[in-house]
């Protein structure tokens, strides 16, 4: 199975504190890998270097087996394949839906006649056909995050990076979202997710990693991170379970934009 992304020795210093110490993980092809920990450790500041919001004092982030360390985010999602969905809100809200999808493509230089072919067929993926002239300021929040989601599929990412993307958001929403990631992990998609929604997390993932105080505490399959003794007193607790437990899945040797089984309109 082909890596798609590797890190390795991330190292962040702020003053004479270090928040990231060495922190290394990898995502491969159609797969979801889960990045967790407790606020302060480390965490948000690993994931921030990944994506390119935050420059490591050390360590190395590679796409494909390229070193993209030192490239900026929309280097890396234009010509490393990285698509990156943020916590707060990024839609143009003045904007149509389908301006929304539009406007992006151009930005990223792709011709007109490819720019229609593939703005239909987001639109349909995601089931926001019927909204496509509706002005992004009048979606509800499940509507806004299928657009947000099938804007970062316009530039054809190899990998994904999402921020918090069930913070906010009420129990049936996150069920949806749930939902699509898992369909865009069975297109060959592969997702790097962090979340303080442990819970919701976990059901998704194949694998995750937990941070403590800027290093990896340990890393595997669901049951074994929540079994881990020192992730469950520092991290998880006793009283954690997984209500909708991740099954296993046979991961596409080939991805391509195909309509959603799961992106229904009651997201």
């Amino acid at each position: 199975m082909s890596m798609v992304l590797n890190v390795s020795g991330l190292v962040k210093n702020y003053g004479r504190r270090r928040v990231v110490d060495g922190v290394s993980f990898d995502v491969h092809k159609g797969e979801i890998v889960g990045l967790l920990g407790p606020n302060g450790a480390g965490k948000t500041t690993s994931f921030r270097m990944t994506c390119g919001m935050v420059e490591p004092d050390a360590g190395h982030v590679e796409l494909n087996e390229i070193d993209v360390t030192n490239w900026p985010m929309f280097r890396r999602a234009k010509d490393g394949g990285m698509g990156y969905l943020a916590q707060e809100s990024s839609v143009f809200r003045k904007l149509s839906v389908e301006q929304n999808l539009l406007g992006m493509m151009e930005m990223l230089g792709i011709d007109r006649k490819t720019r229609k072919a593939r703005c239909n067929d987001l639109l349909e993926q995601f089931n926001i056909t019927h909204i496509r002239k509706s002005k992004a300021s009048s979606l509800s929040g499940g509507e806004r995050r299928r657009l947000e989601i099938a804007r970062c599929l316009v530039s054809d990412p190899q990998i994904i990076l999402l921020d918090e993307p069930f913070t906010g958001i009420d129990p049936v929403t996150i069920d949806g979202i749930q939902n699509i990631v898992r369909d865009l992990r069975d297109q060959g998609i592969s997702i790097l997710i962090t979340d303080h929604q442990v819970r919701e997390t976990l059901e998704i993932t194949d694998r995750s990693y937990v941070i403590r105080k800027g290093r990896v505490l340990c890393h595997g399959n669901p049951s074994e991170v929540i079994n881990h003794p020192e992730a469950r007193k520092y991290y998880f607790g006793d009283g954690i379970q997984l209500s909708n437990p991740p099954t296993p899945h046979i991961r596409p040797s080939h991805r391509g934009i195909r309509p959603s089984r799961t992106a229904s309109t009651d997201l």
